[in-house]
């Protein structure tokens, strides 16, 4: 409205000055009329920015789930927890990992299904994959891992938007050429909060199974590690209040670190550890895949109560898995000292 006020009034002192009478100052004003008008124009861009600038005072909400669905009575309930969401002021979902279980077929058939029922959320929804939908499916036949992990690319992680009926801009480590091929380690910040995730999925990270497993884990855990380093950075660049990582495994906090079941996640949790020291705002870091609805404050590991305090700014989140058929309502508040908060959403239906 602003801008079409402009123009009527330059119309209109166009008129005025265009009378044969003062055309001979015609240029003089006209000179000026053009110069103010994009000074004008000027002043409305700036205030745009600045509105953007400062969206991160703004509190908001989103959904985060996992783990679901496994069955076909978990199906049939899915379509309950979207309603529940999609009638919810969530600005977007999170899906961790696991789009079904362990023992469902890792067919096309079934991903394409999967895609097609996250696509009833109203909201941008972002699928961070499990190791159901792909490490695992070693145990389904004569399904390759790997092979399963392209094609999970293919389905899950083409171009820039999210899914979901409205999306949201996503950046792609792929972006950088030398990890061309993570389409699914993602970013994109909201409010001014960074969230990221990364490809780590149960059965300890696809590594110690195979030779060709553990090349497959060491490059892409190095993806992953550069992709954590990288948005930390920018969350300090941008003197962001929190950054949120999501996962699909549960990476065994509690468990020594010469504990087999955690060696391929020991690099991840020395890494969060350190990012986590040098950075003045709130961590969290959302997982599923053990299915323990539970948030604490799991670093550093100890072995009795008398040892280091815990980091104060980290959390972890494990969110709802089948048989529970509910989410988490996250909230970010920017006057909330710690950040964020995490309520339970318990689906009546289900």
């Amino acid at each position: 409205m602003a801008h079409l006020t402009a123009v009527i009034v330059v119309y209109r002192v166009y008129g005025i000055i265009s009378n044969r009478y003062l055309y001979p100052y015609f240029k003089m004003i006209k000179k000026y009329l053009i110069v103010g008008f994009i000074i004008f124009v000027s002043v409305i861009g700036l205030g745009t920015l600045s509105y953007a600038q400062s969206s991160a005072d703004k509190p908001f909400e989103f959904a985060l789930i996992g783990d679901l669905p496994y069955s076909a009575e978990q199906e049939a309930k899915f379509p309950n927890l979207i309603a529940d969401i999609n009638r919810s002021p969530s600005a977007f979902v999170v899906h961790n990992g696991d789009i079904k279980s362990g023992g469902t077929l890792c067919d096309d058939a079934t991903f394409v299904s999967r895609q097609q029922l996250f696509q009833n959320f109203e909201m941008p929804f972002i699928l961070i994959y499990g190791d159901n939908e792909w490490t695992d499916c070693h145990r389904q036949g004569n399904y390759k891992p790997i092979e399963r992990l392209a094609k999970l690319r293919e389905i899950f992680s083409q171009g820039s938007q999210s899914q979901g009926k409205r999306t949201l801009t996503l950046t792609r480590q792929s972006e950088t050429p030398q990890f061309a091929k993570y389409r699914e380690n993602v970013r994109w910040i909201y409010h001014g909060i960074v969230f990221s995730g990364i490809n780590m999925p149960g059965s300890n990270n696809n590594l110690g199974r195979t030779p060709e497993d553990d090349l497959e884990y060491a490059d892409r855990n190095s993806a992953n590690l550069a992709w954590i380093k990288e948005c930390f950075a920018l969350a300090k660049r941008d003197k962001s209040k929190g950054i949120m990582l999501i996962a699909q495994a549960n990476p065994g906090f509690e468990l020594d670190p010469t504990d087999k079941r955690r060696s391929g996640y020991n690099d991840f949790i020395a890494a969060l550890e350190a990012q986590t020291r040098n950075f003045s705002g709130q961590v969290v870091f959302v997982h599923g895949d053990t299915h323990y609805f539970r948030i604490d404050k799991p670093l550093p590991r100890f072995t009795d109560e008398t040892q280091l305090p815990r980091l104060k700014n980290f959390t972890r989140v494990e969110t709802f898995g089948s048989p529970n058929v509910h989410w988490l309502r996250a909230f970010y508040d920017p006057k909330n000292p710690n950040v964020f908060e995490f309520k339970q959403q318990i689906v009546p239906q289900n």
